[in-house]
């Protein structure tokens, strides 16, 4: 008979870093209250055990040979492990903005059926509620068990788990992100004020424009702690610098592997020293000048779209990427994510909001990761941190 086991934070950290969503307790284990906690705050189900193991898989040894000599191929890239079986469904989602992104929102959420509510408000009189609406008569089709409904009051935030902010000013041709400031500071405060009373415990993500300042507001405005204040821009530049690196490399954007952290807007910062194509550093497939052009891709993407809309800017991208958000916030995917969050030390810098890579889980943010950047890219994040500052004021 083994001894029984004391079960404690740190056993529950180490599997957080393992990407595990559950933890097996054996009879007779014991479950310190601050591993609970820590379980509860990284989103760790603890199951009683035993859990029966399915059996092994067996192959012979032709078999295990082919597979053997498949990944020594040099064609063979190692397939991404950041999906999850396992993952938690929200009771509501609060959309505040029922525009071109709240909407699309809306839609992807609704068929991956990863909430019972979905709430829209815009204040516009009827547009959240014909949204809602026409979602719902899509679910004869799509047969999602989310109901959607919607309003104009943000009353409607209320009991969310995860609220997601798109209200506000677009950008027009020449504008930049920062233009927006004093427009969408506005939105975000009263928006904030609803959130304070009615929804202090909801998790918060920011999509207005300009991303990290708005999302300093929300954390200023609400008082809440920086684990529930998201601001969504990592995961939209890191989509538009893969897609140029695949279109310049003539490869699916599968293939690349690439993010983009500081700020979502001039200062943006392509880490180009870590992206990779098949598993290859960016130089093997691409010239320097290839590769200066994809940074600036990424970094212009948005304002080529506001360009060519005239008047408004993108919605699809931001609407697939804020749900990758929720994703990894509900567990349905693990690993880092480049998401805006409150610094407090972390690459050398404190009080200023800036694109990162971190780990998510039911209670927002769980840690942030600590790449090993090159000098070029240190400057660059400590830049976009400066400017952002300085736009603020701070």
């Amino acid at each position: 008979m083994s001894e029984n086991r004391v079960i404690g934070a740190e056993v529950i950290e180490d599997a957080r870093k393992r990407g595990r969503l559950t933890f097996e307790v054996l009879p007779g284990d014991i479950v310190t209250s601050l591993a609970s906690e820590t379980a509860a705050r990284v989103g760790i189900n603890l199951l009683n055990g035993p859990i029966e193991k399915p059996a092994p898989l067996r192959s012979d040894g032709n078999t295990s040979m082919r597979r053997s000599l498949y990944r020594r191929s040099p064609k063979w890239v190692a397939p991404a492990r950041n999906a999850s079986t396992t993952a938690r469904r929200f009771s509501k989602i609060a959309l505040v903005g029922s525009g071109g992104v709240g909407s699309n929102i809306a839609h992807l959420a609704a068929n991956a059926d990863m909430a019972d509510e979905i709430a829209l408000i815009d204040i516009a009189p009827g547009v959240a509620a014909a949204t809602a609406l026409d979602l719902n008569h899509a679910s004869g089709i799509t047969g999602t068990r989310a109901r959607v409904f919607g309003g104009e009051d943000l009353s409607l935030v209320a009991g969310a788990n995860v609220i997601v902010v798109t209200a506000g000013r677009a950008r027009l041709p020449g504008m930049s992100r920062a233009d927006l400031i004093g427009a969408n500071t506005r939105v975000i405060r009263s928006t904030a004020a609803v959130i304070r009373t009615l929804a202090p415990k909801a998790i918060v993500i920011v999509v207005t424009n300009p991303l990290d300042e708005m999302t300093v507001e929300m954390l200023r405005a609400t008082g809440l702690p920086r684990e529930q204040v998201l601001g969504m821009a990592g995961t939209l530049d890191s989509s538009r610098f893969r897609n140029a690196l695949a279109m310049a490399a003539g490869v699916t954007p599968a293939d690349v592997q690439a993010i983009t952290l500081g700020s979502h807007g001039d200062e943006m910062a392509p880490i180009t020293s870590l992206a990779r194509i098949k598993g290859r550093a960016l130089d093997a497939f691409l010239s320097q000048d290839q590769i200066d052009a994809c940074v600036k891709d990424a970094i212009t993407g948005g304002g080529q779209v506001v360009a060519l809309r005239k008047t408004g800017s993108a919605t699809i991208a931001p609407a697939h990427s804020t749900v990758e958000l929720l994703d990894y916030v509900r567990g349905a995917k693990t690993g880092p994510i480049p998401v805006s969050v409150m610094l407090d030390g972390e690459y050398g810098l404190k009080n200023v909001v800036l694109g990162v890579p971190a780990r998510l889980g039911a209670c927002g943010l769980v840690s942030i990761e600590n790449l090993r950047l090159s000098e070029a890219e240190m400057v660059a994040l400590h830049s976009a941190a400066g400017a952002i500052s300085e736009r603020l004021g701070l």
